[in-house]
């Protein structure tokens, strides 16, 4: 387990220091992962390897939101204040998110010729 979590720190230590070293708007852990993707493509039991550690990740993945509830009880006052605003943009946010990831859904599709 600590070798599987070392590389997957490591492959996001990379990414960072490619982003902030190249001066790339790309978040340092997306070069990360990338890399990484690319890394188990090429060799498989890499990707055999982290399979168990990834899998007890994401199954625990609700305990990463932790912070961010413990931030909206931290800043109650601003969302009591702005409440409307913040609740709005998230809203108009979330559905610009989905209907821009169906149009890209969609022209993929078209450019692969695949009207099924």
């Amino acid at each position: 387990m600590i070798p599987a979590l070392a590389i997957l720190l490591s492959f996001q230590l990379i990414g960072e220091i490619a982003a902030r070293g190249l001066g790339l708007t790309v978040p340092g852990p997306v070069i990360g992962m990338m890399l990484l993707v690319a890394s188990c493509l090429i060799r498989p039991s890499l990707a055999e390897m982290l399979r168990p550690v990834v899998r007890g990740l994401l199954a625990n993945l609700s305990l990463f939101f932790v912070p961010a509830g413990v931030g909206v009880v931290a800043h109650m006052a601003e969302f009591r204040s702005d409440g409307l605003a913040i609740a709005l943009a998230l809203t108009v946010s979330t559905a610009l998110a989905i209907a821009v990831g169906a149009l890209v859904f969609v022209g993929v599709v078209r450019l692969l010729g695949r009207h099924e």
